[in-house]
């Protein structure tokens, strides 16, 4: 039965999504490029070739891409070398669907709200994710859950570790877990981390030493990409031209002032907002941030929506939905030669980022002035004064109780 709640919601996504999948698997229309790596990786390692080489299973209607994950993230693909591509990506369509439901409980309104759901499916990220059958919501959805859910369990911190083993990105969030006073928790995250790294070696020795070795940094030109589709710190000084002392002290930046607005969210008890930062940190610092990995723009919305803060959700959504699809010259490192209008759009996901990580600093400082012991006494003495003063003329003043 219909509620209006965003979880039922994502069911009916998710029901959409299977349905399409199959009948593109009917019709052998291709669909899903990086899920079709996963299935590519998977096989890869079934029939004992290389996982970090050509995939000789990569399908003739897909781009010839690298598998870019540590091989224990191979090993739990696994039972998708059963499946068809177009069911693979059917797979992947309807665990995002079922992250999306799952974080927005946890970050978003409880009812009412079911306008929400197309406008959070048309965020490039999103869309962006379920076309291309990638598995970042599943990891958004593991962390979130461990952050917000699982706090104070004995399980908390374990599916960070896990989820970092299928993709290192989420290691980020072990630092948020030592900022934020939940030391055990980290700790469990960095054994889980560990435990799936050490079965990748025991498993696939070889490929793990390649991957370790080699592939990790040299997977889509990590350390020198300026195409426009990487939305990062990294990103954005290739394509202004800056140096990497530029980029060392950008990143520092952003590390410190994420690190400070952690720790003053968490005093203030406002743990879904303090995991957001440490998210977009991760983002921005990260050396590849591919547009599609900006889903963590969904728990922004919900929550904005959970707050009623409209402002701030319809111009996140303006942002994430708008500016991908606005045409800047993209590839063969046009991006390099940019005019300053492109520059914006084209760096949107960024420079939003930084905008809105500059205001809460400001915010967090104004407070943080505006609250000195000092103002606190005198607002203390103040009212003191004004609850044993009368009050204005036909007022009785109320004796003690």
């Amino acid at each position: 039965m219909w509620t209006g709640r965003f979880p039922c919601a994502a069911e009916v996504f998710a029901c959409v999504v299977a349905v399409a999948a199959v009948v593109c698997w009917v019709a052998g229309r291709p669909l899903g490029v990086d899920s079709a790596v996963y299935r590519s990786g998977a096989l890869a390692v079934l029939r004992g070739e290389s996982l970090y080489g050509h995939l000789a299973a990569t399908p003739d209607w897909s781009p010839d891409l690298p598998f870019a994950y540590p091989p224990f993230a191979a090993l739990l693909f696994w039972p998708l070398a059963a499946l068809p591509t177009q069911l693979v990506w059917g797979v992947f369509g309807v665990l995002t669907a079922v992250a999306l439901g799952v974080v927005a409980r946890l970050t978003g309104p409880r009812s009412g709200m079911w306008w929400l759901v197309p406008l959070l499916v048309a965020l490039e990220p999103v869309w962006r994710t379920v076309g291309l059958g990638q598995v970042n919501a599943l990891l958004m959805a593991l962390v979130v859950v461990d952050v917000l859910a699982l706090r104070g369990s004995r399980w908390s911190g374990l599916l960070i570790g896990v989820a970092a083993a299928v993709k290192l990105t989420p290691l980020v969030f072990v630092p948020h877990l030592l900022v934020t006073g939940r030391r055990s928790d980290a700790l469990r995250a960095v054994g889980a981390f560990a435990a799936a790294c050490l079965a990748g070696f025991v498993l696939l020795p070889d490929d793990s030493r390649r991957y370790w070795g080699s592939a990790l940094l040299g997977a889509n030109e990590a350390l020198s990409n300026a195409w426009w589709g990487n939305q990062s710190l990294h990103g954005l000084v290739h394509r202004l031209a800056g140096g990497r002392v530029v980029l060392v002290l950008a990143v520092a930046v952003c590390v410190v002032a994420a690190g400070f607005l952690v720790r003053a969210l968490h005093e203030r008890a406002d743990h879904a907002a303090a995991l957001l930062v440490t998210a977009f940190c991760g983002l921005l610092v990260s050396p590849i941030s591919w547009t599609h990995h900006w889903v963590w723009v969904v728990p922004v919305c919900c929550l904005a929506a959970r707050r009623g803060a409209w402002r701030v959700l319809f111009a996140t959504a303006a942002l994430f939905s708008v500016c991908a699809l606005v045409p800047v010259p993209r590839g063969d490192n046009r991006e390099l030669d940019w005019t300053p209008l492109e520059a914006l759009v084209g760096n949107a996901y960024v420079l939003g980022a930084l905008t809105t990580g500059l205001v809460l600093v400001t915010a967090v400082l104004g407070g943080a002035v505006r609250r000195t012991p000092t103002s606190r006494n005198h607002e203390t003495r103040s009212r003191v004064q004004a609850a044993c003063e009368p009050r204005q003329q036909g007022d009785r003043v109320r004796p003690p109780v």
